[in-house]
């Protein structure tokens, strides 16, 4: 029995169904009419392209199995093991590394009119069955891996009507297998056109498998861009889904299967003894006993620095820091600074309550390390209409890329100088509380309406073109303007997913007093009572939607509204976060202002998923 070790693990999740098969031709030439015997070269060493990388199969003595057929094989035909024509007599490897066997036609009515066809000429095509024992992989390049099987038995040699690919000597046959099933084998690939001069029934059948190839291609290339993306392609090879569904699992992968953290391996002791005041002390007055005081910070501060491979602007806390349990407890040495909103598991979590971006499904990428590139298909295949023997045009999906790269985020929180000598967990919660609210009330603007100049993301109002007008020089927003924002949507045949509006205080105003239309009383836009209150869809409300727009001459008074499906809005996070002293903020009363930085982007995976809106008028 094969053991799982003896193959390379990203080869093993093919390794299904213990049926493969390579095909060569017959030479005429090697065919003895009186013994009624054939000379068949039924393996090379000539590298084959499956679906999942190179296969090349090792043609020695000592790397070929040949106890099955060496004991009497049968030789069937289009692998139907009831259908057998024939016996294997003998087995040799040569000393040009191809495996031939001798085979001996019956004289039953079918082996005979198999054995004429053969000595006719019609009948020339021969394809092997084996299983793979043992692979190893020896390249791996552009995204394509090669194995060398070297360990490997054949099982059973059969003549075949239609190979797959006769053309170029070795192919698969398009029939199935009906062998046993090993514990490791590899599933039978798609094999390239065959020659155009057949009849229109087989050319139809090629273009079927361009196809495929061509999809088997494109995933692979997406799932080069992405962090264990490659054995996630090769999965969705296998499991034979779309370009798209592949690109789905890819971004819900990245999204929960985050790149490698700026983690230094504390264990729950030493994140405990990490102290966020130690750090302000220190940046409030950089003295000697403080600088002591923060020494173990410090250490961690140089370790997060050495992961990330790069130095703090101030000092580094590490991303155990902001995982770490923040329990609430009795509000005494912090007095009622600690607020019950500030209960959270983790400083990231809180970063979100922050934002209500959160509520409609935005992708968060958090502890991301480097630029890094979100697939996206940005054409497919097309369809033709063809005449009678004649192929369709070759067409493929095209793919592009949505990067990602890091900029940095500011928020701050002030300290009292009373603050400052506590020693309390709920004052620690405080302050990182208040940073992380900070941070995500700023990351969502720039989510929203970051300009992308000066330093900051692009937002979704800056990529998006407006595509519901309201007026020349604005106007209140109305029924007619949701249903259109919709249309929109759904018209670009991405109204799918988490789809919801997102508007400002202002506006939900406006909503809730305008009637859907100038006949109906009580049926106002905003449904007050429902949790779905625009249309049926889900909607936030924030102040950093801009109400302070201009249309025309309406100077500063109009608001931006948007809707679409807010999981292909993407929200990228790197490292950890790095914690300043501005040294003028709070000099005068003996506290301290700290600055977290944190490194931000923005982007959209698909612009088509969302409809804006810019001229409401909602002064």
């Amino acid at each position: 029995m094969t053991t799982k070790s003896s193959i390379p693990e990203s080869l093993q999740r093919h390794l299904q169904t213990g049926r493969t098969e390579r095909a060569l031709l017959v030479d005429r030439a090697a065919v003895d009419k009186e013994a009624r015997t054939a000379t068949l070269a039924f393996a090379s060493e000539t590298p084959y392209e499956r679906y999942w990388g190179i296969e090349i199969l090792d043609c020695t003595a000592t790397s070929m199995r040949t106890g099955r057929l060496r004991s009497g094989a049968n030789l069937l035909c289009d692998h139907d093991t009831k259908d057998v024509v024939g016996v294997i007599e003998s087995v040799e490897i040569g000393s040009d590394r191809v495996g031939r066997a001798v085979v001996r036609f019956g004289k039953s009515a079918r082996a005979e009119e198999v054995w004429q066809d053969v000595v006719d000429g019609i009948r020339r095509n021969v394809s092997v069955g084996y299983m793979i024992h043992k692979a190893q992989l020896v390249e791996s390049a552009d995204g394509v891996e090669t194995y060398r099987v070297t360990d490997w038995e054949p099982f059973e040699v059969s003549m075949v009507s239609v190979p797959a690919d006769a053309t170029v000597g070795v192919g698969r046959s398009a029939e199935q297998l009906e062998a046993p099933v090993a514990p490791a084998a590899i599933a039978a690939a798609p094999a390239t056109p065959a020659p155009q001069n057949q009849p229109q029934g087989k050319a139809m059948t090629d273009v079927v498998v361009v196809e495929q190839r061509n999809h088997a291609a494109e995933i692979s290339k997406i799932g080069a861009t992405a962090p264990g993306g490659a054995e996630m392609a090769l999965s969705a090879i296998q499991r034979g889904i779309t370009v798209e569904e592949f690109q789905r699992e890819l971004i819900a992968h990245m999204s929960t299967k985050p790149l490698p953290t700026a983690d230094i391996g504390l264990t729950a002791k030493e994140a405990k003894r990490f102290s966020v005041l130690n750090i302000a002390r220190y940046l409030a007055d950089p003295s000697a006993a403080n600088e002591r005081a923060m020494g173990f910070e410090r250490e961690c501060s140089a370790a997060v620095a050495k992961v990330m491979g790069r130095e703090a602007r101030g000092v580094f806390v590490p991303s155990e820091i902001q995982r770490r349990d923040l329990v609430v407890g009795t509000p005494t040495a912090g007095g009622n600074l600690v607020a019950t909103e500030l209960k959270a598991s983790s400083f990231i979590e809180m970063l979100r309550n922050a934002m209500v971006l959160d509520q409609l499904g935005v992708t968060m990428l958090t502890d991301l390390r480097g630029n890094i590139a979100i697939p996206k298909q940005t054409g497919g295949a097309t369809i033709y209409w063809v005449a009678e023997n004649t192929a369709p045009t070759e067409s493929q999906q095209s793919v592009g890329q949505v990067l990602m790269s890091p900029k940095t985020a500011g928020g701050f929180t002030d300290i009292s100088r009373t603050l400052l000598n506590q020693a309390s967990i709920d004052v620690e919660n405080f302050v990182l509380g208040d940073l992380a609210k900070q941070l995500g009330l700023g990351i969502q603007l720039a989510a929203i309406a970051g300009t992308g100049a000066s330093n900051q993301p692009s937002g979704l109002l800056t990529r998006i073109t407006p595509s519901v007008i309201g007026g020349t020089n604005g106007l209140a927003p109305t029924w007619n303007n949701i249903i259109d924002l919709e249309t929109n949507v759904a018209t670009a045949n991405a109204d799918v997913g988490t789809m919801g509006y997102l508007v400002n205080a202002k506006t939900r105003g406006i909503l809730k007093r305008t009637q859907k239309f100038a006949s109906t009383n009580g049926d106002p836009i905003w449904d007050r009572n429902t949790n779905e209150p625009l249309n049926g869809y889900r909607a936030a409300v924030t102040n950093a939607v801009p109400s302070n727009l201009t249309k025309g001459t309406s100077n500063g008074v109009c608001s931006a509204g948007i809707f679409g499906n807010f999981s292909d809005l993407m929200i990228g996070m790197w490292g950890a976060i790095d914690l300043m002293r501005d040294p003028y903020a709070a000099s005068t009363s003996g506290g301290v202002r700290i600055v977290a930085l944190q490194d931000v982007d923005v982007n959209v995976r698909n612009t088509e998923s969302f409809a804006t809106v810019v001229d409401w008028l909602t002064a």
